[in-house]
């Protein structure tokens, strides 16, 4: 029986998914022994575009796209990934929701051209050029550029089969991921690939694991100074955004005295992380007028999933 076809393929991402997919090492190694590697582009093997260009369409049995789009070339991969695999996997929270980088949907792009190329202290531009799609170099040489785009999350340009948060995905859960893939052991299409608990479901300062039960925060802190220690954070003041994000990642900023910010996405059920995260909040605050105390609630509440907003629409 022929071995299993995969690919990868990173878009708008910083490359720390695939690092963490090879900071598996062993696991992965094993893995490759049990799959066809047809693609790995660009960060791991020198894979060209017109090798997977030339894969028969359907006949890559599952394809990790990380990374959001953020361009034509982005928005073009996403499209061939999909015509060339079975399946189809949003690995990470960029992909998935669209991540911190989907944050530049907050301004427009000439905007975000004019402060990268020509405002920044470092930049020595005095004729203001910007990257431009198409240019000649020395009057006969025809250069492309990708053309950039508001930032989209994968399944705003083409369908996904699975979900994968993290930012990026914790060792443990992408071990968990490669050993559904291999046993065929997966949820309906359509689904988080996810243990099935929320950050404080798993997170060793939430009283409720101990037969104790949840104060109600009395104010709003913010993180500075010294961290209160093997306390609940949201009960002690600090937003934490654990009781409406996936667990996958055993609590890992939790255990280190940081606050969960979301980036595993969000529990079953959720459709706007962003609207559901405020709503809790404002609930275990007892008061919708605690975001008057947060100085900066989209950065906040929509810091790894803006694009998948249902409420703020991306600036052209």
């Amino acid at each position: 029986m022929s071995k299993p076809r995969f690919a990868y393929y990173l878009a708008g991402g910083c490359a720390g998914c695939d690092t963490s997919l090879i900071d598996t090492s062993e696991k992965l190694v094993e893995f490759l022994e049990n799959v066809e590697l047809m693609f790995f582009a660009p960060t791991v093997a020198d894979f060209k575009y017109k090798d997977l260009e030339a894969l028969p369409d359907q006949s890559v049995d599952f394809g990790f796209f990380s990374g959001n789009v953020r361009n034509s070339e982005h928005e073009h991969m996403a499209k061939l990934m999909r015509r060339k695999c079975k399946t189809l996997i949003a690995f990470g929270i960029c992909a998935s929701l669209g991540g911190i980088k989907g944050l530049v949907n907050l301004f427009p792009q000439k905007e975000l051209l004019k402060k990268a190329y020509v405002e920044t202290p470092s930049t020595d531009n005095p004729e203001g050029v910007l990257p431009s799609p198409k240019v000649t170099v020395e009057g006969k040489y025809e250069l492309d550029l990708p053309v950039l785009k508001p930032a989209k999350a994968l399944d705003q340009v083409v369908e996904v089969d699975y979900y994968v948060g993290g930012c990026p995905p914790s060792y443990n859960h992408i071990k968990w991921i490669l050993e559904k893939l291999l046993s065929g052991d997966l949820p309906p299409k359509g689904s988080w690939l996810t243990m099935g608990k929320a950050v404080c479901d798993v997170c060793p300062r939430n009283p409720i694991r101990h037969g104790g039960i949840k104060k109600r925060p009395t104010e709003v802190k913010r993180v500075l100074g010294q961290m209160p220690e093997d306390v609940c954070l949201l009960e002690a003041g600090y937003l934490c955004l654990g009781p409406v994000t996936q667990g996958d990642c055993g609590a890992a900023c939790l255990k280190v005295n940081v606050p969960c910010r979301g980036c595993g996405g969000p529990i079953p059920g959720v459709r706007d992380f962003g609207v559901k995260a405020i709503s809790t909040i404002a609930t275990a605050m007892g008061s919708v007028d605690v975001l008057k105390k947060i100085p900066d609630p989209i950065h906040l509440f929509y810091r790894y999933s803006l694009p998948k907003s249902s409420v703020i629409k991306p600036k052209e």
